[in-house]
């Protein structure tokens, strides 16, 4: 098993490092979405510590985001004000462990993941 954990490992590592600039942004969001999907499992087993951790991990790739913004350009305001929101309701999320929060924080996730999406497909052709 320690051999498989170490290949799978590799080849994340793999897909990182050759990944596009908008391949990662997309990673990110994924990233949000299991972080929080797995903080609202342990909400609901009552893991406290594991949601904190999820949460913590969901506003480190929010402030990355938030970190690369480009504000020559007037929609990085819209972003920043999403993403001022999201951190709004992550932290508050995390101090009162709600679920119904993190739902909320979720479908903000997939919305901007999808028009992400949409975006590198419109992009590419």
């Amino acid at each position: 098993m320690p051999m498989q954990n170490n290949a799978y490992a590799q080849y994340n590592r793999n897909k990182i490092m050759t990944a596009s600039p908008q391949e990662l942004t997309l990673m990110l969001y994924d990233g949000a979405i299991k972080f929080c999907n797995i903080a609202m499992n342990a909400i609901e087993e009552g893991n406290i510590q594991k949601a904190h951790d999820n949460i913590m991990k969901v506003e480190r790739i929010i402030e990355e985001f938030q970190m690369t913004l480009d504000f020559k350009y007037p929609v990085a305001n819209d972003f920043n004000n999403v993403y001022n929101y999201i951190m709004g309701r992550l932290r508050e999320a995390n101090m009162t462990k709600d679920n119904e929060i993190l739902k909320e924080v979720s479908e903000h996730l997939h919305t901007m993941r999808d028009t992400w999406k949409e975006a590198m497909k419109l992009a590419n052709k």
